[in-house]
C-alpha cells in the first residue's frame, strides 16, 4: 500500500499522543465513526495495524478497507504511528487517536435548560442532563488546554457505597449536602476575586454487570 509521504516538520505519532478518552463534539466526525465497518476499525486500531493486516481480519479487500482509513485519518480518529518499508511499497500503521471515544449529547441537539431539570435534585432525569453538561463543558476546556500547552485543573472522586435501608440513604444525602454547602460558604469567593468553578456530585444504584440477573436496581427495600 503506498502513502504520502510526511509533511515536512510533521512526525508519527508515539504512544503518548494517544489519549484515554477523547469526546467528539463535531458531527462531521461523529458521521465518520458511526458505519459499521469504521466501528470496528476503530476497536481494531487501539493497538496499531496496517489496512494489508487489517483486511484478511475483517473479511474485506484492501482497497475498500483504505478508503474507510482515509476517512477515519482525515477526521483525525486514527493517526499515523509508522511508515516502514514492506516489499517495495510503504506500509501504513494507524491507531486510534484516543483509546475510547465518546459522543458529546449536545452534538444530537440542545441540552434541557436549567429551569426544566432543576426542580427535582433526586431525579434521575436531572443527573443525566448535569452529566451530560459536564461532559462536553469539560471537553472544550481540555481542548483549549492542551492548545494553550497547560494542564487543567479538573479533581474526580470514585466511591461505592451500601446503604442498609432508604433511610440510611436519605440521612447520607442529607448530611453530604449540608457538608458541601459549608464547604462552598468557607472558599467561596466572587467571579472578580477568582476563578469560578462548577461542581457536580451525582449518585446513582450501582448497574448489575450481569445481564440476566433477576434483581432489579433500586432503592434499598
Amino acid at each position: 500500500m503506498m502513502a504520502t509521504a510526511l509533511a515536512p516538520g510533521a512526525h508519527p505519532a508515539s504512544a503518548r499522543d494517544q489519549d484515554p478518552v477523547e469526546v467528539l463534539n463535531d458531527p462531521a466526525r461523529v458521521r465518520a465513526a458511526l458505519s459499521p465497518l469504521r466501528r470496528r476499525l476503530l476497536r481494531e486500531l487501539r493497538t496499531p495495524a496496517s489496512a494489508s493486516a487489517l483486511a484478511p481480519r475483517l473479511g474485506v479487500t484492501r482497497q475498500r478497507l483504505a478508503y474507510h482509513l482515509k476517512v477515519l485519518e482525515e477526521q483525525g480518529l486514527v493517526q499515523l504511528v509508522e511508515e516502514r518499508p514492506r516489499r517495495g511499497c510503504t506500509e501504513r500503521l494507524l491507531r486510534t487517536s484516543a483509546r475510547a471515544l465518546v459522543v458529546d449529547p449536545e452534538v444530537l441537539g440542545e441540552l434541557p435548560g436549567e429551569e426544566i431539570v432543576t426542580r427535582d435534585r433526586f431525579s434521575s432525569a436531572y443527573l443525566v442532563a448535569a452529566a451530560a453538561r459536564l461532559l462536553g463543558d469539560v471537553a472544550v476546556l481540555r481542548k483549549g488546554a492542551r492548545e494553550a500547552g497547560k494542564r487543567l485543573a479538573t479533581m474526580t472522586q470514585e466511591a461505592e457505597i451500601g446503604f442498609r435501608t432508604p433511610a440510611d440513604l436519605r440521612s447520607f444525602t442529607a448530611e453530604l449536602a449540608d457538608s458541601v454547602a459549608a464547604l462552598i460558604g468557607r472558599y467561596h469567593v466572587d467571579e472578580e476575586d477568582g476563578r469560578p468553578y462548577r461542581l457536580l456530585i451525582g449518585m446513582h444504584p450501582r448497574r448489575d454487570p450481569d445481564p440476566d440477573a433477576s434483581r432489579e436496581e433500586g432503592d434499598p427495600e
